[in-house]
């Protein structure tokens, strides 16, 4: 690196004086990728301190729009993006590039999924999980330990948070701590448990300087046991896992979840009594088109450069230029289903 191009570390002098990161581990995470899945609670959160400290790259990766009930823990939103209707990659993107500007933020409007998986989480030198489902931990886990990536799972419900750090190789992957998909209904969520944003911000924090620990090359300092902890009711504790010889994913090197055998095109979305679905193969959308089709019907329609938005049947339509829409005010797959069908075609 050139004398003109060296990053001025004054920015992160609190950061370089704590001996396990020094100056040379700095450096390291100015050469980093960070990948956030998610942007909600937790990946505003990570993705904020991550782009504070001095990670040469953060891309977010988020499906969703801005919505009201989100201001309460995702911090990196306010009132205005909720009357833009933006996406939450952008919105986030926006903010988090004025916090800092000596790094690349990357936002990407997109769902993860078998197909996408390669072309988003590409380059990244640690994942860390801002999602909301397991379908998509277990996709990014399979491609985790397929390319020998790092990734750091978090998940918080209620007052609760897990925690659980993967090195592919070196540990146990999610799905030996998670076996398979729990079944629907069997495991609480921040719709039906809700959520506290202090729990949000500890688990985001724990997940970020675990992250941290990988980029620096600080491995051996990594928590080897899955996290449990309860803010609330001021529980903590580790529990020891083991690396399953049996494990699909890390054990047989079976990755179904990346192949796509075990999607579904209709997502319930945590939190927000909507569905989400996909169109068959990922089909591309001209929102323009749309647009006429939908004033034509009678439906109030607004748009932007980013996604299209309908009145429809008392439900609220959100689509977006790779097919995908949310259907608001429902968590009946099959009524959004029709919806889908009926005003974008199958």
């Amino acid at each position: 690196m050139s004398a003109a191009a060296e990053p001025d570390l004054s920015r992160y002098s609190r950061q370089t004086l704590f001996e396990p990161i020094g100056e040379d581990g700095q450096r390291r995470l100015l050469d980093s990728c960070a990948v956030v899945v998610g942007c909600g609670a937790l990946g505003t959160v990570a993705s904020q301190q991550l782009v504070r400290a001095g990670v040469g790259t953060v891309r977010i990766i988020d499906r969703d729009t801005v919505d009201l009930s989100n201001l309460q823990r995702q911090v990196l939103f306010d009132e205005d993006d909720v009357a833009a209707g933006l996406p939450k990659a952008e919105a986030a993107a926006r903010k988090l590039t004025r916090m800092n500007g000596t790094v690349t933020v990357d936002p990407r409007i997109a769902d993860l999924t078998a197909d996408s998986a390669a072309e988003l989480l590409g380059g990244a030198n640690v994942v860390v999980d801002g999602t909301d489902n397991f379908l998509t931990r277990l996709i990014v886990n399979d491609w985790a330990v397929k390319t020998s990536t790092p990734w750091i799972y978090c998940g918080v419900v209620s007052s609760a948070v897990h925690g659980l750090s993967v090195i592919p190789g070196e540990t146990p992957c999610f799905r030996c701590y998670l076996g398979d998909l729990p079944p629907v209904g069997s495991v609480e969520t921040c719709e039906t448990a809700g959520v506290i944003a202090p729990a949000v911000e500890i688990g985001a924090s724990y997940a970020v300087v675990e992250a941290l620990k990988v980029l620096v090359g600080r491995r051996e300092q990594i928590c080897r046991e899955l996290l449990i902890l309860d803010v609330w009711e001021r529980s903590h504790r580790g529990v020891g896992l083991s690396r399953d010889p049996d494990c699909r994913c890390c054990g047989k090197q079976d990755y179904e979840f990346l192949r796509g055998e075990r999607a579904d095109a209709a997502v319930v979305l945590c939190g927000r009594n909507a569905i989400q679905l996909s169109a068959p193969g990922g089909s591309p959308i001209d929102l323009v088109v749309v647009a006429k089709n939908l004033t034509a019907q009678g439906c109030q329609v607004s748009q932007n450069d980013y996604l299209l938005r309908a009145q429809v049947e008392g439900l609220d339509l959100t689509v977006f230029p790779d097919g995908r829409a949310i259907v608001k005010g429902t968590t009946d797959t099959a009524r959004a289903r029709t919806i889908y069908a009926r005003y974008l075609g199958t």
